[in-house]
């Protein structure tokens, strides 16, 4: 049977697909202050939820032994912690889901023989990235289950980041097994497009420091982060040193998301340009104006979920923003690549 072949293809992309949903249910398990509900970690018991009244309450009681129930929830109700438990569990669900559908279509493929040497390797590198991800998700609840009653915005970004970056890599790979001639056309313009890619990532990253500190909740102002004043003005001084402001504080942080933003609208409106510039192929133009369409709705869709304070719908919709940009990002430095 042909290796690399659409058979494989097809896996590479559910993959993708199913990180999609998962960075989905991720986004409203974190707007909806859903994460921390399950304290303890059982790789596979811990697929089957609550099925009683009885463990119903032993899953609320051990929630009620950390600090989110004692400092933020406290007299919470069994029925409210149903809700946030759910989102939690089928994101935890997801994960392990995402883990057998590349681990055994994988060996499945390996055994038949129908993977080249290249997409071996490559398809371990996205193996270790996965399970490198789910440490990551048990590493992030772990903070928050000591003293504070949030997990570490720092460790929230290194996982949402990988789950990004693990679909970007999955998807890459499946570019390559889809379009196995590629045509570069200057070095110069698919090293720039590189450039913005990283600039994205860094976006993503600080977009994930927003999320983990709750900034989103102040400055809903735009264009200034108060209301008719400079941005400069209001990015407080909170942190000591200075330049922690731009980690850790919730003004410093939101400023450099809100300056990053136009950074990335500028780096796609330059790629756009210099492409156009030279004779490219038809899938190079598509890649090029998509940048271009969807990184005005993602900045559109950033305004309204500041100005509109971070409603749950638009959040996660907002982050979906960002994943759509990522992969056009992707599918078009992939078509200026050698």
């Amino acid at each position: 049977m042909k290796k690399d072949n659409k058979a494989v293809i097809y896996w590479l992309l559910t993959g993708c697909v199913l990180i999609f949903i998962m960075v989905i249910v991720g986004g409203i398990t974190r707007l909806t202050h859903s994460g921390l509900s399950i304290s303890n970690y059982k790789l596979i018991s811990g697929t089957i939820p609550p099925m009683n009244e009885v463990e119903w309450n032993e899953a609320f009681d051990l929630y009620k032994q950390y600090p989110e129930y004692q400092k933020l929830n406290y007299g919470m109700s069994l029925e409210d912690f149903k809700d946030i438990y759910f989102w939690e569990w089928i994101h935890r669900v997801i994960g392990r889901f995402i883990g057998l559908v590349f681990i055994i279509p994988f060996v499945y493929f390996l055994i038949r023989k129908q993977l080249s040497k290249s997409t071996i390797k490559k398809s371990i590198i996205l193996l270790i990235m996965g399970g490198f991800q789910g440490f990551l998700g048990w590493y992030m609840v772990k903070s928050g289950l000591v003293d504070r009653p949030d997990v570490s915005h720092y460790r929230l970004a290194a996982h949402l980041t990988t789950a990004f970056l693990t679909f970007a890599y999955t998807f890459w790979v499946a570019l390559d097994l889809i379009f196995p001639n590629k045509k570069e056309i200057d070095k110069k313009l698919r090293n720039f497009i590189r450039i913005g890619l990283v600039v994205l990532v860094i976006q993503i990253i600080y977009g994930a420091f927003v999320a983990g500190l709750d900034a989103g909740w102040i400055h809903n102002h735009w264009p200034f982060m108060n209301e008719g004043k400079l941005i400069h003005e209001t990015v407080y001084i909170e942190q000591n040193p200075t330049y922690l402001n731009f980690i850790e504080g919730k003004s410093g942080v939101q400023f450099v998301h809100r300056t990053l933003a136009y950074v990335v609208v500028i780096f796609m409106l330059a790629i756009w340009y210099k492409a156009t510039r030279h004779n490219i192929t038809l899938l190079q133009k598509r890649g090029v104006n998509s940048l271009l369409i969807i990184v005005g709705f993602q900045f559109l869709l950033g305004v309204l979920t500041l100005l509109l304070a971070v409603p749950v719908w638009l959040g996660v919709l907002h982050q979906v923003g960002a994943f759509i940009l990522l992969s056009s990002m992707v599918f078009t430095l992939h078509r200026f690549s050698k």
